[in-house]
């Protein structure tokens, strides 16, 4: 007995859904293994009188071009330090591992206008050791932003660890903007969430450093000036690495999970990763960049940097950047290439071993392992330990658009 022609249709229909689901998850994994490339990466070396870079020298002056583009296409333009600091300590409370100080630094850009100031609060985890002790500064306070409680981790390990609130500069918004306090005190540039968060982390440093600008009654932290680390995970690690991009004093930059604007290609997209377009959007957070960087959305071929731009600013200083495998949105798989992108600009300054890239499993996090990773590299770049593991793994089988080489 032959079965309904309503049976039979129903199972083709019904065949037809799982074949295309199966179908589909198999191209989702094929282009995580083999991503869109859009084109080839752009050659950081070329100057902007078109000869190439040809020595140390050629480099800094390249590396001060390439602050230039990037702020006039992608972050906006940001100011310099302020005029005046004053860091106040307004809680101190005793850890078993060492102690958590809270502390308020208030920030007056220009003495001419000594009533616009704007506040920043900043918390101070130091060991029960005698310093200098290094430093890892974090964007955001410790335990949020989809990151675990890290205090112990970092303290039992012999660093200081210092943690900002971020927002207090410039709001964190979706879908529309607020002209944060940082913002309203400089109106002459074009920075976007991102660069304003990024001008934070130098604040610390000042702080941590005691530049001559920062008034201090309660003193200064004893932090190592030479051993300072920088981290934030997601759009606090696209952070992390604007800053120690464009501040020297940090000698170890560290974005986790940093995607688009961050480790992230524009030019090799990986299944599902967040692109210009869409982190852009009105919708989304066109706010963190340069009013006018949405016009590269499905325009990427007009792009003459991506983000190997961005990391070879770090050079010669020690950069890693942790990831996690499926952690999709912040297109793992075209890290990579920014990785190797790299790597070549480390490889011409004769540091290759201090640029790193590391991924664990999982999805989109800031966890134990991944502080454990910063913390070996650290060890065995800023401290000099005996540290092995491996810090260069690529586990993407395709083959980088990179055209260029060491010159």
């Amino acid at each position: 007995m032959k079965p309904p022609k309503s049976k039979i249709f129903a199972l083709i229909i019904v065949s037809v859904f799982l074949t295309s689901i199966l179908s589909g998850g198999v191209w989702f994994l094929v282009r995580q293994k083999y991503p869109k490339i859009i084109k080839s990466l752009p050659d950081p070396f070329i100057l902007n009188n078109g000869t190439r870079v040809s020595t140390a020298q050629d480099w800094e002056i390249r590396r001060i071009e390439i602050k230039e583009l990037l702020q006039s296409s992608e972050y906006g333009t940001i100011p310099g330090r302020p005029d005046r600091v004053v860091a106040n300590e307004i809680q101190s409370e005793v850890l078993e591992n060492g102690t958590k100080k809270t502390v308020v630094l208030s920030i007056t850009p220009f003495n001419s206008t000594p009533s616009v100031t704007f506040n920043m609060m900043i918390w101070v985890y130091t060991p029960n050791i005698p310093g200098p002790l290094p430093v890892v500064v974090k964007v955001s306070p410790d335990s949020t932003g989809s990151q675990e409680m890290a205090s112990d981790i970092i303290l039992n390990r012999g660093y200081m660890y210092v943690c900002y609130n971020h927002t207090e500069l410039d709001p964190d918004t979706k879908g529309h903007d607020i002209e944060g306090a940082a913002q309203s005190a400089y109106p002459s540039y074009s920075w976007g969430s991102l660069g304003v968060w990024a001008w934070g982390g130098s604040r610390v440093v000042d702080y941590l450093v005691g530049e001559s600008w920062v008034e201090a009654p309660d003193g200064i932290p004893e932090a190592d000036p030479t051993k300072l680390i920088i981290t934030g995970h997601s759009r606090r690690g696209k952070t992390a690495l604007l800053a120690g991009a464009m501040d020297e004093r940090f000698a170890m930059v560290v974005p986790n999970g940093s995607g688009c604007g961050g480790t992230g290609s524009f030019l090799v997209q990986g299944s599902a990763c967040e692109t210009i377009q869409v982190i852009t959007s009105p919708k989304n957070y066109k706010s963190w960049f340069k009013e006018d960087f949405n016009r590269f959305g499905r325009n990427e071929m007009n792009l003459t940097f991506d983000q190997h731009f961005l990391c070879a600013l770090v050079a010669p200083r020690v950069l890693i950047t942790t990831n996690a495998l499926q952690d999709y949105w912040a297109n793992p798989s075209g890290t990579q290439t920014i990785y190797k992108a790299t790597d070549i600009v480390y490889e011409f300054l004769g540091v290759k071993e201090r640029n790193g890239i590391h991924y664990r499993k999982g999805k989109h996090a800031f966890k134990e392992e991944d502080f454990g990773v910063l913390l070996d590299f650290a060890d065995l770049h800023l401290l000099g330990k005996n540290i092995t593991g491996d810090f260069c793994k690529t586990p993407y089988p395709y083959e980088s658009p990179i055209e260029f080489a060491a010159p």
